[in-house]
C-alpha cells in the first residue's frame, strides 16, 4: 500500500512539501519529467508529420511487446524496446510518408493485436503466477511503482532520445513540412523517415511504463495539437509541445496524489486533453474576432446633411 497525504488547502507549501518527501513521489517526477518531454517533442513530429496512426499502432505494439518478453520469461523493457522499435522501422523502410501509411499500418496493426492476443494468453497460461498484475501495469502504466533504479534508467533512455531527435530536429522539420524541396536541397528524406520512426517506437516504449501503453498515445499527440493550435510557428511549437506535456504530468501527479482513488495515469491524460480543448477554444474565439466585420462603419446607414438617413435611391452615385 502506498502511503499517501491528502494536501492541504489550508496549507498548500506545506502539503506539496510533504508529497515531495515521498521517495516514490520524487520517482515518478523524475521520470514522468523526462519521458514527459520526450513525449512532447516527438509528439510534435508526429502530428506535424500525419503520422499519429503510426503512432496509435507503435502505442500498441508496445503492449505486444511486453506480453511477449512477459511471456519469454525476460526483462519487460526488452520486449518493449525491441518490439516497438523493429516495427518503427519496417514501418518506415515499407510505407513511406503520409496517406501511403495507411494501408501498410492497418495491416500491420491487425496483426499486431491479434499477436497480442496470443502471447497474453501464453502468459496468463503459463506465467503468470509470479506477477500476476503485470497485465495491469503494461495497459495502463505503474508511474507511483517506479523504483530509484528504473527511474534512473528511464532518465538516461529519455535524455538520450531526445538528444538524437534535436540532432535531426533541423532536417526533421524541413522534410515534414516540404519533404520535395527538402530532398531536392540533399535532405536525406528516404533515411530520416525510418529513423523517425524508430526513435517514435522507442519514446512509445519508455513512455509504456510510466502511464501505460493504452493511454501514452495521448501524451504523444495531446501537448503536441494543443501547441499547434497555439502558434503557427514551427520553432516556437516545438518547445511549447514539450513543456504542455510535462505540466499534464505534474498536474496529473499532484491530482494523483491529492485523490489516491484517481488513477495517475487518467489524471495525466485529463489534463491533456484539456489542454488541447482549452488551445482549441482560444483558437477558435481568435479566428472569429478576426472575421468579425466592423458593423459601427461599414452597416451605418448614409445621412442627409440634417442627419437623416437616406433611402437606397437617395444615395448619391460615386459620379455625382
Amino acid at each position: 500500500m502506498i502511503p499517501r497525504t491528502v494536501v492541504s488547502s489550508a496549507d498548500p507549501i506545506h502539503g506539496v512539501a510533504t508529497m515531495l518527501s515521498h521517495p516514490f513521489i520524487q520517482h515518478a517526477f523524475v521520470a514522468g519529467t523526462t519521458i514527459a518531454l520526450l513525449s512532447g517533442l516527438v509528439g510534435y513530429f508526429v502530428v506535424l508529420r500525419g503520422q499519429v496512426f503510426a503512432g496509435d499502432a507503435l502505442s500498441h505494439v508496445a503492449y505486444t511487446g511486453a506480453l511477449a518478453a512477459l511471456a519469454a520469461g525476460v526483462d519487460l523493457r526488452f520486449g518493449l524496446f525491441a518490439a516497438t522499435v523493429l516495427v518503427g522501422l519496417a514501418l518506415g523502410f515499407i510505407g513511406g510518408r503520409r496517406a501511403a501509411d495507411d494501408v501498410v499500418i492497418g495491416t500491420t496493426f491487425a496483426w499486431v493485436l491479434g499477436l497480442g492476443v496470443f502471447f497474453l494468453a501464453l502468459y496468463t497460461t503459463h506465467s503468470s503466477t509470479g506477477n500476476g498484475s503485470a497485465n495491469v501495469t503494461v495497459l495502463f502504466g505503474s508511474i507511483f511503482g517506479i523504483s530509484a533504479s528504473a527511474a534512473t534508467i528511464a532518465t538516461v533512455i529519455a535524455a538520450g532520445l531526445i538528444g538524437v531527435l534535436l540532432v535531426i530536429a533541423r532536417p526533421l522539420m524541413f522534410s515534414s513540412i516540404d519533404p520535395t524541396v527538402a530532398a531536392a536541397r540533399g535532405v536525406p528524406v528516404r533515411s530520416i523517415g525510418p529513423l523517425f520512426l524508430a526513435i517514435v517506437g522507442a519514446t512509445a516504449a519508455e513512455a509504456s511504463q510510466a502511464i501505460g501503453a493504452l493511454l501514452l498515445f495521448g501524451l504523444l499527440a495531446a501537448p503536441a495539437a494543443a501547441a499547434q493550435q497555439l502558434t503557427n510557428n514551427p520553432w516556437r511549437a516545438l518547445p511549447l509541445s514539450g513543456m504542455l506535456a510535462i505540466v499534464a504530468v505534474w498536474s496529473g501527479l499532484c491530482l494523483g496524489y491529492a485523490a489516491p482513488k484517481l488513477p495517475a495515469s487518467f489524471a495525466i491524460m485529463t489534463v491533456a486533453t484539456a489542454e488541447y480543448a482549452i488551445a482549441a477554444l482560444v483558437t477558435t474565439a481568435k479566428s472569429r474576432s478576426r472575421a468579425a466585420p466592423s458593423h459601427d462603419h461599414d452597416m451605418a446607414p448614409s445621412r442627409d446633411h440634417e442627419g437623416f438617413p437616406l433611402s437606397s435611391d437617395e444615395i448619391p452615385s460615386p459620379n455625382g
